[in-house]
């Protein structure tokens, strides 16, 4: 597990100041007539935004066929026999398909009463994100955030690019809520967010850019 280039613990408090326009913090939204099939009805929470580029985590696709006990038995972070040992915590995390970038590699979105110095990114409204396994430790003994999913990849857009989709209407972005990053109706997540931007998806015209 290991922080995409330019997501580093050294942006610390960075969503509070971000530069005009820039949405780190925010979600994105998915437009209904989204062409690209990776992205198609996504919720995307947005890590780090500026001049280089943006990172996300995809936050309502569940990665197929994955639970997060089995695979912290995989990444041998606990031994099989140890899997009922678990603690609720723990049962709770969801394991999503976080983006196509890097999906061999984990990255957990996680509430703020949880943090490692110099591996932990804080982002903003009490939200982190952690890429080592010492959180995965941490979750399997108990010690870990209140809330967290575990993201295996991440999106990712070159310098212009995400600004450029958002303009040519591929996107919609919200101010997050704890419910839309870790809710447990992930199905639901992305028309509630629709909802919170007062758009009904029914009579959403596809091509409409606004809300």
């Amino acid at each position: 597990m290991k922080m995409p280039r330019g997501a580093s613990g050294n942006h610390r408090g960075r969503g509070r100041g971000r530069g005009r326009g820039y949405l780190d913090g925010q979600m994105l939204i998915a437009m209904p007539a989204m062409l690209d099939e990776r992205f198609a009805r996504s919720l995307i929470y947005v890590c780090a935004h500026s001049s280089e580029g943006a990172m996300g985590i995809v936050v309502n696709h569940p990665a197929p066929n994955i639970n997060f006990s089995d695979l912290l038995v995989k990444l041998d972070v606990i031994p099989a026999a140890d899997v009922i040992r678990l603690p609720s915590r723990a049962g709770v995390v969801k394991v999503m398909r976080g983006g196509p970038v890097e999906t061999e590699r984990g990255f957990v979105l996680h509430s703020a009463d949880f943090f490692i110095e110099n591996s932990t990114l804080p982002i903003d409204d009490g939200i982190c994100l952690t890429a080592t396994i010492d959180i995965l430790k941490a979750i399997a003994r108990g010690d870990g955030p209140a809330s967290a999913i575990l993201a295996l990849g991440y999106a990712g857009w070159a310098p212009g690019q995400l600004e450029n989709e958002i303009q040519g209407n591929g996107w919609l972005h919200c101010a997050p809520d704890p419910d839309l990053i870790f809710g447990t109706d992930i199905g639901g997540k992305y028309d509630k967010a629709l909802k919170k931007i007062g758009i009904d998806l029914g009579m959403l015209s596809s091509e409409a850019g606004h809300a």
